[in-house]
């Protein structure tokens, strides 16, 4: 024991976590990743934390449910339990995207966000003898690691395959593969989404884009069920992104939407859908509903209006040049967009969940945040309708922060640190 002590005495002493030993550690790390082959990528990360008094090293990444981080497998790696998102260190970490640090009797275990961007991947822990005050290494370590996993996610399916803790339905697998990330936070424009269920989800999608001030959003749902559906949205978001990539206006898009979906399926084929934009600089919303429950404004943790708007058919029945809606939001505002699944859920001879009961869910759940109010208030519905789900259900949160890209408003972004009291 007297050794073991000794040795890690040693390792206190010599470890360098200076800044200049910082930079060419991360830029060796990017050197050696550049045409390393998926599967070794974790056993470098592993091999690089080491180089600054790191051990037990773990990648821990969001199953598809939002429910647990689950463990990467991989050579040098600490491969243990998925650690459960609402109750633990871990998921404190990937929650709030902030490091956590958590005492052990023999060092202090490390829990630091996977950000890629603003989407949360997942966690990096390992586990150090002692933590200097100066954290930046970490951080700009795991900022590393995550845009790594991501682009090298490309490339394999161990990643896709750690995620998963159920099988998983070819409709399902192609609707994952139609989605952007889950989330997106900047200055000015904050969203998150979640679909239901994650392994059997078949005919809804959303899709979005930040273009310079415009943020694009449109939430669908096919027709039907299985893998007709997920055929169906592929088509309906593929056209959704041709048409607004084409720059043209809400009207001429749901327009564009509706030839290409008649024109590959016929007239007996359709897609239900919401479109809107909203211009960053001004909060001006604007949106065509095509067959959606109308989205709910929240202001202060409160309903104040559902967004109403004319009738428009679903996309595919070759409706008329729809009217475009248009709100103005306050700074801090939220619109939640739903597709009817969630509230048209009802058990056999049951009355449905309905609109009314989802407005009282959603002003009792709180979330520091668009990812952490849309994923509490997704698996808060799930506990209400007792687990039942025999249709697709998604959710998706915008809230306008203000500013434009040149000029953006001011917003809480810098991560901070916590520290967890041992249990």
């Amino acid at each position: 024991m007297a050794a073991v002590a000794g040795e890690r005495d040693s390792r206190r002493v010599t470890v360098d976590r200076s800044e200049g030993f910082g930079e060419r550690l991360l830029a060796l790390l990017l050197d050696r990743a550049h045409e390393m082959p998926p599967q070794l990528i974790a056993p470098l990360v592993a091999e690089e934390v080491n180089r600054i008094g790191g051990r037990d090293v773990s990648l821990l990444l969001q199953d598809h449910e939002q429910l647990m981080l689950t463990p990467l497998p991989g050579g040098n790696l600490a491969i243990g339990e998925p650690e459960p998102i609402d109750d633990s260190p871990a998921g404190t970490a990937f929650l709030r995207a902030t490091t956590v640090a958590h005492p052990l009797a023999d060092g202090v275990r490390m829990y630091l966000p996977l950000l890629d961007g603003s989407d949360q991947v997942g966690v990096l822990a390992l586990t150090l003898d002692t933590v200097d005050d100066d954290r930046r290494l970490l951080r700009r370590l795991s900022g590393l690691v995550a845009d790594m996993l991501v682009t090298r996610s490309n490339y394999t399916d161990q990643f896709f395959q750690a995620r998963r803790r159920e099988s998983m339905s070819v409709a399902a697998e192609i609707q994952w593969s139609l989605l952007p990330p889950l989330s997106m936070l900047t200055p000015q424009v904050a969203v998150a989404g979640i679909l239901e269920p994650a392994y059997d989800i078949a005919g809804d999608s959303f899709d979005y884009a930040l273009n310079d001030d415009v943020l694009h959003v449109s939430i669908i749902d096919a027709m039907g069920h299985s893998l007709d559906a997920a055929v169906l949205a592929t088509v309906a978001i593929g056209a959704y992104r041709h048409a607004r990539r084409a720059d043209i206006g809400l009207a001429e898009l749901y327009m564009s939407m509706d030839a290409a979906i008649n024109r590959q399926f016929g007239p007996d084929h359709f897609v239900t859908a919401q479109m809107m934009r909203l211009d960053s600089g001004t909060g001006h919303l604007q949106w065509v509903n095509a067959g959606h429950p109308p989205a709910l404004l929240i202001r202060g943790h409160q309903i104040i209006q559902a967004l109403e708007s004319p009738e428009t058919l679903p996309v595919g029945f070759g409706g008329d040049i729809p009217q475009i809606s248009e709100q103005t939001l306050r700074r801090g505002d939220r619109v939640l967009f739903f597709t009817d699944g969630l509230i048209e859920e009802h058990e056999t001879g049951g009355e449905q969940f309905g609109e009314e009961r989802l407005i009282n869910m959603v002003e009792r759940t709180r979330g520091r945040d668009v990812r952490e109010m849309v994923r509490g208030l997704s698996h808060a519905l799930m506990r209400e309708r007792r687990g039942i789900t025999t249709d697709d259900a998604t959710l998706f949160l915008v809230e306008w922060r203000g500013g434009t890209a040149d000029h953006p408003a001011s917003a809480d972004l810098e991560p901070r640190s916590q520290v967890a009291q041992p249990t």
